[in-house]
């Protein structure tokens, strides 16, 4: 029998009972296992009779272990058969042991009961950003880095712009500093990777100089023992490269894509910037919804959800420093952070996306919004392809009633923007719109190049380096 007692709002004390046969085999199981290394003067060690051991050190002696071994599987029966769920770990406490039993009272935090004031014509403007022919000369000249030919130097110094290779090693009052060393390091002078003024006693010197660099550590840097320290780099200059840009023509445009001109090229770039442009204003619309639905709910959120949902957050941004070769203590050590800091950073954030969660279930169970059979599989297949496991793995590893609660909030969305009452973003401006010489004949509808072949082409990847 399991009895349910709210003792305050969204906690409630769960009364129930276990049996005292699975208890006293419990009791066995824990003798048989602690036994071992149990001494009772006059017996072997490991051999001592368990009635022995019980008078010896009490009758409950082995009572904890039991109900360690059985409070997790009947609390949740318990749970299950009182239809609550529970938003925090339990709080037990054994009420009696007897010969009925084990009764255990068990304190939870619960699913908070809410309500959405509004959630049907909700307000909110659109605003899809036009695409100037800056934005689109932007993206070609990213493009065109992108596609840049790395010269070797010999014949001259090097100077702004230019990516040189140096060894160097720093020193402090004379005295070489930890971190301060680099053998064979790439530097493009003029990025501000390293500390102000280290860059630009580079330019003027050729391959082969060996000079020192003379710097100041700034105040705010990271490391407590060189803040404001003057400082000296012992530095060695080994080869020197710079980027040679493509030409902008249609030869170009060929190169990197399937067009025949510079032009059609351009139009396209235009039509992908206006693409993302509107999704970007649907995600913005969809954040104005959700916002809209996070100020019209109505019911007292546990704090406990909201702290779960930061410590959620916390081992995400964990995992993503650690696929960057980074983790929690190196990034506490650089930002002066620490875990309770970085909670109180991800609190905000937790807490909208509990309230929007909680809303949207209510929206959800308001409207019968629920996943189909069909759905919840294209689902699988869906993770089986992002994650490259065998379509059976997936199911085992992701619960299908998780699938289908994901699946109804994405259609619960969908259902609140669909009732909303959406209007396009009147524009304060026409310099958004204006023309520049040229775009006219960029907007017409590209047309691809009648060759398949597509020359490829070698792209720089940008590495993201810290300052020494």
């Amino acid at each position: 029998m399991v009895k349910v007692n709210n003792i305050e709002t969204n906690r409630v004390e769960l009364e129930f009972t276990i049996d005292k046969e699975s208890f006293d085999k419990a009791c066995s199981d824990a003798y048989k296992k602690n036994v071992k290394s149990i001494n009772i003067p006059g017996f072997r060690k490991g051999k001592a009779p368990r009635s022995v051991i019980e008078k010896m050190y009490g009758k409950g002696v082995f009572y904890e272990d039991a109900l360690n071994a059985l409070l997790p599987e009947a609390a949740e029966a318990a749970v299950k058969e009182a239809a609550i769920r529970p938003v925090s770990a339990p709080e037990y406490d054994v009420d009696t042991i007897d010969e009925n039993g084990v009764v255990v009272k068990a304190k939870f935090y619960v699913y908070p009961t809410v309500e959405v004031k509004e959630y049907k014509g909700i307000k909110v403007e659109r605003n899809v950003k036009n695409v100037t022919a800056t934005e689109v000369n932007e993206e070609v000249k990213r493009v065109q880095q992108r596609n840049a030919r790395t010269i070797e130097v010999t014949d001259r110094a090097a100077k702004k712009d230019d990516t040189v290779t140096i060894d160097y090693e720093g020193f402090v009052d004379g005295v070489a500093f930890e971190g301060g060393k680099g053998e064979g390091h790439p530097l493009k002078l003029g990025s501000g990777q390293f500390i102000p003024g280290f860059e630009d006693q580079i330019i003027g010197h050729k391959i082969g100089d060996e000079f020192d660099v003379e710097v100041t550590f700034p105040e705010e840097y990271h490391a407590e023992d060189l803040k404001g320290k003057p400082a000296v780099f012992k530095t060695k200059l080994h080869a020197i490269k710079y980027e040679e840009l493509p030409k902008l023509d249609d030869e170009f445009a060929k190169d990197v894509s399937e067009f025949d001109t510079l032009a059609e090229y351009k139009a396209d770039v235009k039509a992908k910037l206006t693409e993302r442009n509107e999704k970007a204003a649907d995600a913005e619309v969809e954040n104005a919804l959700v916002e809209a639905l996070v100020n019209n709910l109505e019911g007292e959120v546990p704090e406990v959800m909201i702290a779960n949902e930061a410590e959620n957050m916390v081992r995400d941004y964990d995992y993503r420093l650690r696929s960057q070769g980074l983790d929690l203590n190196t990034y506490f050590q650089y930002t002066g952070q620490n875990l309770d800091t970085l909670r109180d950073q991800f609190k905000p954030q937790a807490e909208r996306q509990v309230k929007s969660r909680l809303a949207l279930e209510k929206i959800a169970e308001l409207e019968a919004i629920k996943a189909t059979d069909e759905e919840v599989e294209e689902e699988y297949s869906k993770l089986a392809t992002m994650y490259g496991l065998e379509l059976d793995k997936v199911k085992e590893l992701v619960d299908a009633e998780s699938v289908s609660a994901d699946i109804a909030i994405r259609k619960t969305v969908d259902f609140v923007k669909s009732n909303a009452a959406i209007t396009a973003k009147k524009k304060t401006t026409k310099k958004a719109a204006e023309k520049t010489e040229g775009e006219a004949t960029e907007e017409k509808k590209p047309a691809a190049k009648k060759t398949t072949a597509k020359k490829s082409c070698a792209k720089k990847t940008e590495k993201e380096t810290e300052d020494k």
